[in-house]
């Protein structure tokens, strides 16, 4: 049906630029997976312009070096390469599902919930620099990287305020809920002012706010 809906797709506008978006592209098994979707895909004749790598992340996954294979691997594909829906989840999760399906919903506590007063200044660095090295890795890989889209604005608006545990208070963004910028965003500008990638065209554009 993947292979149909593409066709469909290009059929309806001909025009249009089709992507493959799909979340834990940067999973080994996965990379492998959606490699060989690809190839035979366009072995087949089938339109594919690129892939979105949805950017639901935590503080600790994925690794850089996971992030840099994911690059090496999608990057012989021959398609563009979009982060798509980046954001960083700072609560602790009720399971150890990394998976990001809508429709998982879980009784909430005071555990799962530790910062509904304020997000404390040593969990605001921790969050700058996870984005810093995300970056890092971004920087490092912008001759693959077409852009990065964020999955929201501020933290107010964010999805992860209620998904999977209802009624949470959440930080995963570059600006509070007052929209004023976190030191994560100036850990985003700092990095990619500090260009040391292979390409030195690092591709800039607005940041977009999507909504699930």
């Amino acid at each position: 049906y993947i292979e149909k809906a593409f066709q469909f797709a290009h059929e309806a506008d001909p025009d249009a630029e089709l992507y493959y978006n799909d979340y834990n592209e940067w999973h080994p098994v996965k990379r492998q997976a959606i490699g060989r979707l690809v190839r035979s895909l366009k072995a087949k004749g089938v339109r594919v312009d690129g892939l979105g790598l949805q950017g639901h992340w935590g503080l600790d996954y994925p690794k850089p070096a996971e992030i840099n294979a994911m690059f090496a691997d999608y990057g012989k594909l021959g398609v563009k390469l979009m982060i798509t829906e980046l954001d960083i989840n700072l609560l602790p999760p009720p399971d150890g599902n990394q998976g990001a399906e809508v429709s998982r919903t879980s009784a909430g506590n005071d555990k799962l919930n530790p910062h509904a007063k304020g997000l404390p200044p040593e969990m605001s660095k921790a969050l700058a620099e996870r984005y810093k090295t995300i970056f890092q890795a971004f920087v490092q890989n912008s001759d693959k990287l077409d852009r990065v889209t964020f999955w929201g604005v501020h933290d107010g608006q964010s999805w992860l305020n209620n998904w999977p545990v209802r009624g949470r208070t959440s930080y995963p963004l570059l600006f509070d809920r007052q929209l004023k910028p976190k030191p994560a965003f100036q850990a985003v500008i700092g990095t990619a002012k500090t260009d040391n990638s292979p390409s030195k065209n690092v591709k800039a554009s607005k940041t977009e706010q999507r909504t699930p």
